[in-house]
């Protein structure tokens, strides 16, 4: 989701809430301590050189039991940042503190705000010799035979 996005979002709701990828909430006592750009400048295992820039929200659980935090609180933070920090309409990521601090990717699904699970990928597939996609083969189209008998010596 852009930042946009969680923005028109954020004005559709009286409460905001977090569902992470099990499906259980986030405690509604969270609060948002980090509204952020990071840029990641790199370069992959082919040799290219690339930027990547994403909104960071940072949640966090306190012992705060007493305040929640708001819609239209969230959206002046967004905007202050905005305009300090000169965010762009990037995607939007969220840090939030499991096991370790875990990155998500967010989804919105008219209720809640869907922490999505993120993947590691090469970048570089066809430079380190990794098909895009498995080839596929259609069994009635393999010549049956070729196929492995036993004592035949090709197991």
């Amino acid at each position: 989701m852009k930042l946009s996005e969680v923005k028109s979002a954020l004005k559709s709701l009286e409460t905001i809430g977090f569902q992470l990828p099990d499906g259980s909430l986030v405690p509604s006592h969270f609060h948002v301590t980090e509204v952020g750009k990071v840029s990641k400048h790199f370069i992959d295992c082919g040799g290219t050189v690339r930027q990547e820039d994403v909104v960071n929200f940072q949640l966090w659980n306190a012992d705060d039991y007493d305040h929640r935090l708001h819609p239209e609180k969230l959206i002046s933070i967004i905007e202050l940042s905005e305009k300090v920090l000169q965010i762009e309409d990037h995607e939007v990521e969220v840090e939030y503190q499991g096991e370790t601090i875990g990155k998500f990717g967010i989804d919105f699904d008219g209720t809640h705000f869907l922490l999505t699970t993120k993947q590691t990928d090469c970048l570089a597939k066809d430079a380190c010799g990794i098909p895009a996609e498995k080839p596929k083969v259609k069994l009635a189209d393999l010549n049956n035979a070729s196929a492995c008998t036993p004592g035949g010596g090709c197991c």
